[in-house]
């Protein structure tokens, strides 16, 4: 258990957060979801990092309708993590998939929150 605690606390070094200044992972709203269960929290965001691979793809190589699609699950997935970043721009992307200037944003939240996650892991 101590573990867990220890990798939880190690995201706190300033190379740990993201570009707007905050860490790519809402803790306390992942502690909500998970009901504070550690092993669920570590469980939850390994699949969320799967999936948002999965959907980034499906968001970079589809059309304007099924991105938006897309676009729109990879948002509810982040919101339910705490992955805010990854949402808002997932957000701009179901509000405008024909704007491809976001997809270079998506790439690099996924990225960062994908990084975040493995740190958590190891």
């Amino acid at each position: 258990m101590a573990a867990l605690r220890i990798a939880f606390e190690a995201p706190d070094s300033p190379g740990n957060s993201s570009v707007s200044g905050r860490k790519p992972i809402d803790f306390a709203h992942l502690a909500v979801q998970t009901m504070g269960d550690k092993a669920l929290e570590i469980e939850v965001l390994q699949l969320f990092a799967r999936q948002a691979r999965q959907v980034l793809k499906e968001i970079v190589e589809s059309e304007d309708i099924v991105r938006a699609q897309a676009a729109h699950r990879l948002k509810g997935a982040a919101l339910a993590v705490g992955a805010v970043d990854v949402a808002s721009v997932a957000g701009d992307i179901e509000q405008r998939p024909s704007d491809a200037s976001h997809l270079e944003k998506l790439s690099a939240a996924v990225l960062e929150a994908e990084l975040f996650i493995l740190k958590l892991c190891r």
